[in-house]
């Protein structure tokens, strides 16, 4: 999705001109519905508000109710049952805020295909609903939507209303909500920023690649690795390594490897063999799991060794990188689950008891990225230290950590950490992956927030291939990517860089790209940029609040 100045000035909190008070006049011309319509494909059935509020607190459909006994498995009925009742984080001023931004127009768009009206009340039905079914003692459901929802007729596509709920979690709505409180920070015109270069340009270097398997004898895990340089690298600047994401590829940011060893870096992209795509895709067949929870201990001690290889490749005479690798000035660089690899790197400890207990409760309600996490309540110990000391800075891309790290656990980074949020990521909420953990991070720290990025676009284009043409909404799949995601990965490469020179004696030359001026003099009509040492107070008090709960 694609946020506009035009929609940034409607989160600053203005109901517009559709207020609250227009929301409840509606519900009093028009008659909630008292009968649902179910459908299932071609066969449809009515309910009653009262059945369905009553199989939601029975946690089952009375009995004669003929679509729910013949068309839907077990695992459907259950998961209607948690979604007709499961409430959102959002009180009604919340609600109605959300709604009059882009975003809350999209996720009203996408809830307009699950629901099939014949009064014609469309989109403004839609939002009166959700407004004035916030008021509910029980605050905002899919019941009491459909409870203050203004009209005697509604009709549900249940495969449609499942695609959709499959979407939802907690986390996602309350990032939004933190986006709303932060947004007084955002809504800021361009600044003028005297810049001594522009550090989004490739360097003069020509970059090579070098491919090589190295076999971890210990473990007995074949590791491959792709080595981007160029004849301009030196030991001077700091070796990259490269964790990639779940279910994903070490190619993942080939754009951004490419950039940094234009600019004389040694970027060195290691794929993890026990949680790669050929892993997963071979899980996703049923032909083992699709990640086994020795895989969080195994990521780290996989970029450890693959230190410890380039080590050795520095001290080989006549080999072309020798000399050149500063192994003992490693910045780490992770993306999603491998955010959460490079967390443990830099310091963060991984803490799993209260992560045993959060994962027996209703997945249904996880975002992916959670899900992912609650994996590791197979591992025999509550608490893991997977530090390297070579590892002198790190960043993390839309980063898994929330359950992983615990209360305490990053507060153990040790290393200056730049993380990165993207304000539509539903599979690793920006909130809750990214910017309570931030908030437990030591200083030096940076938090860079992607206005309108979900959690693909700052991955190369030629690995999100897949997504070409898909909607680009939080709720239906989609994502924004290649083309349109062309500033974000613009953005990314000038960060990165900026970061990996604060280990040379550049430091100080690139350090005003690693300011909030900067970041606002570089954002652009689809994606404003965020850039802080520190959470505004404001917004504080949402990551406070969610601390709590």
């Amino acid at each position: 999705m694609r946020i506009s100045r035009k929609a940034l000035n409607l989160l600053v909190g203005c109901f517009c001109t559709f207020t609250y008070t227009d929301l409840l006049s509606i519900n009093t011309v028009a008659k909630a519905a008292d009968k649902v319509v179910l459908r299932y494909g071609l066969l449809a059935e009515s309910v009653s508000l009262a059945e369905l509020q009553k199989a939601a607190e029975m946690g089952d459909f009375p009995n004669g109710f003929e679509l729910y006994g013949r068309k839907l498995s077990s695992q459907e009925r259950r998961f209607l049952l948690e979604t007709l009742k499961m409430p959102l984080p959002l009180n009604v001023v919340t609600v109605n805020r959300l709604l009059n931004t882009q975003i809350g127009a999209t996720i009203l768009n996408d809830f307009s295909t699950a629901l099939v009206r014949k009064d014609k009340a469309g989109v403004q039905a839609l939002r009166a609903g959700a407004v004035i079914g916030a008021t509910a003692p029980q605050g905002l459901s899919l019941l009491s939507f459909i409870a203050a929802y203004p009209s005697q007729s509604l009709e549900i596509n249940l495969p449609a209303i499942f695609k959709l709920s499959g979407n939802f979690n907690t986390a996602f709505w309350r990032t939004q909500q933190f986006m709303l409180a932060i947004a007084p920070q955002l809504n800021q015109k361009s600044l003028q920023v005297s810049l001594p270069f522009d550090p989004s340009q490739p360097g003069t270097a020509e970059v090579q690649v070098l491919k090589v398997n190295w076999l971890d004898k210990q473990r007995q895990r074949n590791i491959p690795v792709d080595i981007y340089w160029s004849n301009a690298a030196t030991a001077n600047k700091p070796v990259i390594v490269y964790s990639h994401g779940l279910g994903s590829v070490r190619t993942d940011l080939r754009y951004l490897a490419e950039h940094l060893a234009s600019h004389g870096y040694v970027f060195v992209a290691v794929e993890h063999p026990g949680s790669n795509q050929t892993n997963v895709d071979a899980g996703l067949q049923g032909k083992g799991k699709l990640i086994k929870p020795q895989e969080f201990l195994e990521r780290p001690k996989d970029i450890s060794f693959v230190l410890d290889e380039l080590a050795k490749v520095n001290q080989t005479p006549n080999d072309p990188l020798a000399g050149k690798l500063a192994t003992n000035n490693a910045m780490v660089i992770g993306y999603s689950f491998g955010g959460g690899t490079a967390l443990a790197l830099a310091g963060g400890e991984l803490q799993l008891d209260k992560l045993k207990q959060r994962c027996k409760q209703n997945l249904a309600v996880f975002s992916l990225g959670e899900t992912a996490q609650c994996v590791a309540q197979e591992l025999p110990n509550n608490s893991y230290q997977l530090r390297d000391t070579r590892i002198k800075q790190a960043i993390a891309l839309n980063p898994t950590s929330s359950l992983m790290f615990g209360d305490s656990g990053l507060t153990k980074v040790q290393v200056p950490t730049l993380i990165l949020a993207s304000s539509a990521d539903k599979s690793t909420p920006a909130l809750t992956e990214q910017v309570v953990g931030f908030h437990k991070i030591p200083a030096p720290k940076w938090l860079v927030g992607i206005l309108g990025g979900t959690h693909l676009s700052v991955k190369d284009p030629s690995t999100t291939l897949d997504q070409a043409g898909q909607p680009n909404t939080p709720f239906s799949g989609g994502e924004v990517v290649g083309e349109q995601a062309a500033d974000v990965r613009k953005f990314v490469k000038v960060i990165v860089l900026a970061m990996a020179a604060q280990l040379t004696p550049e430091a100080q030359q690139y350090s005003v790209f690693l300011t909030p001026n900067y970041a606002i003099s570089a954002s652009t009509p689809a994606f404003p940029f965020l850039l802080v040492t520190e959470i505004p107070p404001d917004a504080l008090k949402v990551v406070e609040e969610y601390i709590d709960k």
